[in-house]
């Protein structure tokens, strides 16, 4: 019985530190260029080390609007399925994608990091490439990351690219069929409202996707992370205190600056039942929808992209309908887009 339990201690332990490597590695991984490159340039003999580095970096810049460089060890890394463990994550699959089209799926919501996007999608992990065969996805992201040595590398690594037209357009109308951006369409913004028990999705004036449908031809398909606004709580401070006045200011300066927005929010500590910034053990469970076929029209309409998006709106309120009762929300649980 003890070495059981040391066993499962043990497999916790690994679990936890998979998850909580992930944000500091790309701290880690922006730093050293940043840091050393100018350091190397002025201060030591290496300077050559330094110019080559930039060089290379001019070269390849615009590889990640190309479909960028993935790397399928990369993507299955058994630190991924750690990660996975750790909350469970799942993927579910309603109907198959064929690969003699491209898509756009539509994650849903953000969450306060987008866990279930990541590892079902940026990863092997869950056994995307099982579960879809022949379609390769692509998850877009802020483009500001791939401006960062390292880091650009070890996004691209992973299948992550830009959430840039230039980027999805390439994907989707320059390379063969068979491709899936996958678009977390509420953004950073989203993640305010992403407290637990919330059903509540940015999407009634997100409609570029769409557009980007249109103009490529790509099929549209809705997806829902359940249980992804489980895993942090978000502190909401009374209106009046000083608190709440520079968390007001600073979400304002953030958003202005940098173009992200800043929550509060905290999770477990270490051990369960402590105090921390690790997500709880909650699962999460991406559920992928039915495709909704788009014609390709070069220059659509104002019409034609608010009939797709009502059309997009009503898929994925019968996806959430359909999922919600067996991931744990009531039946009465409605989704609530604003």
């Amino acid at each position: 019985m003890a070495t059981v339990l040391s066993r499962l201690d043990f497999q916790e332990g690994l679990q936890t530190l998979c998850v909580m490597q992930w944000i500091p590695v790309y701290i880690f991984l922006g730093a050293i260029p940043i840091i050393l490159i100018p350091y190397s340039l002025v201060f030591t003999e290496f300077w050559a080390l330094a110019v080559l580095a930039l060089a290379w970096l001019a070269y390849d810049w615009n590889t990640h609007n190309r479909g960028g460089r993935r790397t399928a060890w990369v993507r299955n890394w058994t630190l991924w399925k750690y990660f996975r463990n750790y909350f469970p994550i799942k993927l579910v699959k309603t109907h198959d994608l064929s690969p003699k089209h491209n898509y756009i799926i539509a994650s849903h919501p953000h969450g306060v990091v987008s866990y279930g996007a990541f590892i079902n999608f940026a990863t092997e992990a869950t056994g995307f490439a099982r579960i879809f065969p022949s379609i390769t996805p692509f998850l877009a992201t802020l483009e500001g990351i791939f401006w960062i040595p390292l880091v650009r590398d070890y996004v691209m690594s992973m299948g992550v690219c830009p959430v840039s037209k230039l980027a999805l357009e390439y994907t989707l109308t320059q390379k063969d069929s068979g491709n899936a951006v996958v678009i977390v369409v509420g953004g950073a913004t989203e993640a305010l409202l992403c407290h637990p028990g919330s059903s509540t999705i940015l999407l009634k004036e997100r409609k570029g996707f769409v557009k980007l449908a249109l103009e490529t031809g790509a099929y549209l398909v809705p997806s829902y992370s359940f249980g992804e606004n489980e895993i942090y709580n978000q502190e909401v401070f009374p209106e009046g205190t000083w608190i709440r006045f520079f968390q007001k200011n600073f979400q304002k300066t953030l958003k202005k600056i940098l173009g992200l927005n800043f929550c509060t929010f905290h999770g477990r500590g270490l051990t369960q039942g402590s105090w921390g910034f690790l997500p709880f053990n909650r699962p999460i469970t991406t559920v992928v929808g039915e495709p909704l076929p788009v014609p390709k029209i070069e220059r659509p309409n104002k019409e034609t992209v608010d009939n797709y998006h009502s059309l997009y709106i009503n898929a994925l309120r019968k996806l959430f309908d359909q999922h919600k009762d067996e991931h744990g929300l009531s039946e009465n649980q409605e989704l609530t887009i604003i």
